[in-house]
This record gives C-alpha cells, structure tokens and sequence, in this order.
C-alpha cells in the first residue's frame, strides 16, 4: 500500500511518520486516539483520558531500518495501550507485538505488583500497511484461549489491522472502526473537496483530518515533510531489500542442502538437476564444494 505524499494530495497519509505523531500522538488533543482505541479493542467503554506513557518507550519514535512507528498510553481506569503502525514489510511483527507486551508485563511485576489477578490490562495493536496473517480478516483481536477457542485469559490483548485487506467503500462504513480503517486507507487518496465522506465531519475523525491538511501548512512545513516522507521510503526500501536478500539466501542454503543430500544418495547429476528443479551447473557447484569439504 503506497502511502507518499504528492503535491496534487490534500491530506498527508496517516501512515507516515509525520501522519501518525499528527494524529495517534497529538498529545494536545486526545480525542481521536481515544475513539480510535475504543473502536480498534472494541469495547463499549468510552475512553475518558489518556496519558502518554514516555518512560517506557520514550514517546514515540521511529525505527528508520523497517518503517515502525509506536506509542504507548494508560487510560483512566490504568488500562495500558501499546500503538505499533508499520508500512514495510513485516516478516516478524507479530514477535514485536509480543516483545513489547511482555516488556509492559514484567515491568509491572518488578513495581511489586505481585497479586496477578489485579494487574492492568495490556492492549497491543498494531496497524500495517501490507499483510501478515493468512486469513482474510482485516481486523483480529486475540487474547490466551484453549483449543476450542475458550477464552483462558484476556489481561493481555493483540490487536491487529492490515488495511492491504480493507476494501469496504464508503457507504459501507457504520461502525467506529470501519469509518477509522477507511479514513487511514484513503484519505491521502483525496484530491477534491467534493470526494470527502460524510462522516468527516463527526468530530473525533475532524480532529485527526484537520491535523493532516497539507492546505493549512505553510511552504517551509510541507518541504520538511516531503524531505522526511522521501527519507521515510527510502528506509522502507531499504529494509525491503534486506528481507528478501535473508529469504534468497534462506532459498540457496536449504536447496544446496537437498541436492547434498541427493548426491549422498549416489544420483546422477542430471536426475539430482530435475528432482531439485535447479541447473547442472549448480549441482556441479554444489558437487565441488561437497568433494573440497
């Protein structure tokens, strides 16, 4: 999913750095993250406050090698919420999410918090860009639960989002959540005033939309945003590289392995070329590095 800034744009896309502090971390008003968090746990439970939580994850930050940018904050009721939104690729997001929950976890032990069953909830999310999960899906809550899907324990809970796999229109948005995930899959797709939803004007998703109108910034603010969204791709790319050099050569090892093995097994060099659906002369060259071993 592209997320660059054009001139002929008028709304800076959400997912960016510049999107995400604008909106999820605009600490003088908290009134969209606040709605977004309800909508994206789905709870009935208004969110009244959030304080943002800059001791445990030093407010928000980016990773510049793989796109991440993250916050953390704790509601009235010390409930805890992790924000974790990525636009590259993402092979191990999933293990972040974890690393990141557990951290809050063990740091509320060690407060001397002992009696389990009273600590705060922890609420991990995490909004991508580009796919991670096999099921269709675009939006997943997932809590500790047995193998007939009976929920053990929801102190700690993921939440996930990949707006690669939302494809309701407007007219198909009612809920909170689907008014949210269409706003951040779209809304620097926009060019005209006339194309805007409706539900814009709602004053949660106003807060967020007046924030990201490149309109209202002024010309040394939009160069130092285009200057950052182009640094911002350039990482993205970057580690997109990176991901598929690991699986490229992740590919060559295990198909070296099987054609040591075949060779083991006294074939010729042309059946172990066609079994492993490589060349000869890799299977040459595999052969020479097996006889110099």
């Amino acid at each position: 999913m592209e997320a660059l800034y054009t001139d002929d744009q008028i709304f800076i896309p959400i997912i960016s750095d510049y999107g995400f502090k604008a909106t999820f971390g605009n600490e003088a008003n908290t009134l969209f993250l606040r709605k977004a968090l309800q909508a994206l746990i789905k709870s009935e439970i208004p969110i009244k406050e959030v304080k943002f939580d800059k001791n445990t994850f030093e407010g928000i930050t980016q990773d510049s090698r793989s796109g991440i940018f993250d916050l953390a904050c704790t509601d009235e009721n010390d409930n805890h919420f992790i924000v974790e939104m990525q636009y590259g690729d993402a092979p191990n997001f999933v293990q972040r999410m974890k690393f990141y929950t557990l951290h809050k976890f063990n740091a509320m032990v060690k407060k001397g918090k002992f009696d389990y069953s009273t600590l705060a909830k922890i609420y991990c999310v995490g909004i991508l860009a580009n796919n991670i999960n096999t099921y269709e899906d675009y939006h997943n809550v997932s809590n500790l639960r047995n193998e007939k899907g009976e929920l053990i324990d929801d102190q700690m809970t993921f939440v996930t989002v990949e707006l690669e796999k939302f494809i309701l229109q407007e007219i198909d948005c009612q809920t909170n959540l689907e008014k949210l995930i269409y706003t951040m899959r779209t809304i620097h797709t926009f060019t005209q005033p006339t194309q805007f939803p409706k539900f814009w004007d709602e004053d949660w998703l106003k807060v967020a939309i007046d924030e990201l109108d490149s309109r209202k910034m002024t010309p040394d603010e939009k160069a130092s945003l285009e200057m950052l969204i182009a640094r911002n791709a350039e990482s993205v790319k970057a580690e997109s590289r990176k991901i598929k050099e690991a699986r490229d050569l992740e590919n060559l090892l295990v198909k070296t392995a099987t054609v040591k093995k075949a060779l083991l097994k006294g074939l010729d060099l042309q059946t172990v070329a066609e079994i492993t659906d490589t060349s000869m002369d890799f299977v040459k060259s595999v052969l020479q590095q097996f006889s110099l071993s």
